[in-house]
C-alpha cells in the first residue's frame, strides 16, 4: 500500500473510533482515583544504539544505530526541560549496560558471565552471526557514549520531577519464551538490579524490547510489579494476572509519521486524550528518545502542554507509582 493512502486511512479509521479499542468497566473508581477522570501514563523506551544494531528496518543497522543514540543523547535533556516546564513524570525504561560508566573485555566476550541468546530472527532483528555482544566498544562512556549514560540516568534522577526508572533488559533481548530461556532472562534481569540498587534505585516497571512478551513467571519472581503490553492501540484498564503482575496497555506511539503535518500529529494525540477523559479510562503514551528535533519541539512539547492543560482531569503518574496505588500502597 502506497505509504500517503495508507497514512490517509489510518486518518479515517482513527475518526470512526476504529484504530482506538475502547474498553468498558463497570468498576471505574477501582482503577481511576477520585477526583479524576483518567488515569495518564508515559513511557521512553531508552536504549540508546543497543536496540537498533540488528535492525531489519535500517538500511545500515550499526552507524544507523550509533546516529539514533546521538539522537537520543541530544534530545534527553531537553525532554526532561520540557518535563519540567509542564510538570510531566515519565518511566524510562532503561537497558541496563548504560548504566555503566566503563566495560572492558579482560581478554574474554564482553559481559563473559552473562548468559547469551542463540542466533534468533523475529519481526524487528535479525541477529545471525557472531557474538550477542559483538558490537560492544567496552570502553566508557566518554569515549563511546552511544552504549552507556551514566549522566543522562543521574540527569532524569536529579529532576524536580518525580521520573521513574524502569527496566528495559540490559542489552535489549528477545524475551519471548520461544527465544529466551528462562537462565538468559534472569542473567540479564539480576544484572539490571544490581546496577540500579547500587545507584539507590528500585526497578518495579518492566518494557519488553520491542513488544517481546515472555517470562512472565519469572519477571514477577524477580521482584517487578508490572509491564507494558502493546495489544494494539487502546483505552482501557490494567489487568493483573495470577503471577500478581499488572499488565499496562499501550494507547499509542509518540513518533514522526512523515505524510503527517504537525498539527495533525497533536491533534491525534490530543483527540486520543479526551476520549481517556471521556469513557473515564487508563491512557498511555510511549516513545523513543531518538525522534527527530522538530518533532521533539514542534509535537511532543505540545502535546505535554495540553496534558498540563487537562491535569485537573488527569490522574497524572508513573507506571510504578500507579501500580502501588493499584495495589493500595498509595
Amino acid at each position: 500500500m502506497h505509504p500517503l493512502l495508507k497514512a490517509n486511512l489510518s486518518k479515517i479509521n482513527f475518526e470512526l473510533g476504529r484504530s482506538l479499542a475502547v474498553e468498558k468497566t463497570d468498576q471505574v473508581s477501582r482503577y481511576v482515583p477520585e477526583p479524576y477522570r483518567a488515569v495518564f501514563t508515559l513511557s521512553a523506551d531508552f536504549e540508546l544504539a543497543w536496540a537498533w544494531r540488528f535492525s531489519k528496518q535500517l538500511a545500515n543497522p550499526l552507524p544507523d544505530a550509533l546516529a539514533k543514540a546521538r539522537l537520543a543523547r541530544r534530545n534527553v535533556p531537553q525532554i526532561l526541560k520540557h518535563c519540567e516546564q509542564y510538570q510531566i513524570p515519565i518511566t524510562w525504561a532503561t537497558v541496563g549496560h548504560l548504566f555503566l560508566s566503563e566495560c572492558h573485555r579482560n581478554g574474554q566476550e564482553p559481559h563473559a558471565d552473562l548468559e547469551r541468546l542463540s542466533h534468533f530472527e523475529n519481526d524487528y532483528w535479525r541477529f545471525d552471526r557472531g557474538d550477542w555482544y559483538r558490537d560492544d566498544p567496552c570502553t566508557d562512556y566518554q569515549t563511546d557514549p552511544e552504549w552507556y549514560c551514566p549522566d543522562l540516568i543521574e540527569a532524569i534522577r536529579a529532576s524536580p520531577v518525580d521520573h521513574e526508572i524502569g527496566c528495559h533488559t540490559f542489552s535489549h533481548i528477545d524475551c519471548r519464551d520461544a527465544v529466551c530461556p528462562p537462565r538468559v532472562f534472569r542473567s540479564e534481569m539480576k544484572r539490571c538490579r544490581e546496577l540500579a540498587e547500587a545507584d539507590g534505585i528500585q526497578l518495579d516497571t518492566f518494557i519488553y524490547p520491542a513488544h517481546t512478551v515472555g517470562n512472565l513467571d519469572e519477571l514477577a519472581s524477580l521482584g517487578f510489579t508490572n509491564y507494558r503490553s502493546n495489544i494494539g492501540n487502546r483505552l482501557g484498564y490494567p489487568v493483573q494476572h495470577p503471577n500478581g503482575l499488572w499488565e499496562i496497555k499501550s494507547s499509542m506511539q509518540l513518533e514522526l509519521r512523515p505524510q503527517w503535518s504537525a498539527a495533525y500529529h497533536i491533534y491525534r494525540a490530543k483527540k486520543t486524550i479526551d476520549r481517556a477523559i471521556k469513557h473515564r479510562s487508563v491512557c498511555h503514551f510511549w516513545f523513543h528518545p531518538s525522534f527527530p528535533a522538530n518533532y521533539l519541539e514542534e509535537v511532543f512539547s505540545e502535546v505535554l502542554a495540553y496534558l498540563d492543560e487537562r491535569r485537573d482531569e488527569l490522574h497524572l503518574t508513573t507506571m510504578g507509582q500507579y501500580v502501588r496505588w493499584l495495589n493500595g500502597r498509595e
